[in-house]
């Protein structure tokens, strides 16, 4: 997992919940990385998977609900740092129709060695589309969150009812319909 996704969710952790427990996360986690992350730097998926798991235990807050605002957080990154390839698109369902064959070519071009989910677009309507998303990352509420910021980003609103299709959550189907 390429470094900017934990060097941002450091930095959403201090912005929402302080700096110290950004620090008792770190030390109190044996971490293989230590906790000193890059943003070009690759680390272990399993890495971000105990630094939610803590901060969930810290702050009471469920871990789905965490990588759901985390990613409305990280969308806005994005944005700023990744506005070409947003600005490409005029609308939420444009930018989600892009992901895989526009958005992911983009982003391997940077980072070679990013490992990203899949995701297939079916449009079922004008209004309408499903989302299939798969990865053995099984990180499927931060894709969630991505969604709700892209939604957020173009003034549209939506309704995100999120489906596992294999129970342990590396594939899901998300059904979303514009408002």
């Amino acid at each position: 997992m390429k470094g900017i996704v934990f060097t941002e969710f450091l930095e959403m952790i201090e912005t929402k919940f302080g700096y110290s427990l950004v620090d008792q996360l770190l030390t109190e986690t044996d971490l293989p990385s230590g906790g000193k992350y890059t943003a070009i730097g690759t680390y272990n998926h399993g890495e971000m998977v105990t630094l939610v798991t803590k901060l969930s235990q810290h702050t009471n807050i469920p871990v789905p609900d965490l990588l759901r605002v985390y990613g409305q957080y990280m969308f806005v990154t994005f944005t700023k740092k990744y506005r070409s390839l947003i600005d490409r698109s005029d609308s939420a369902f444009s930018l989600l129709h892009s992901i895989d064959h526009h958005i992911h070519v983009e982003v391997r071009k940077l980072y070679p060695d990013a490992e990203l989910p899949h995701f297939t677009v079916e449009q079922v309507s004008d209004r309408q589309i499903y989302m299939y998303y798969t990865s053995e990352r099984k990180l499927s509420d931060f894709a969630l969150g991505l969604m709700d910021g892209c939604f957020a980003h173009f003034g549209e609103k939506a309704t995100i009812r999120k489906t596992n299709l294999v129970d342990d959550g590396s594939k899901v189907l998300f059904d979303i319909v514009k408002e």
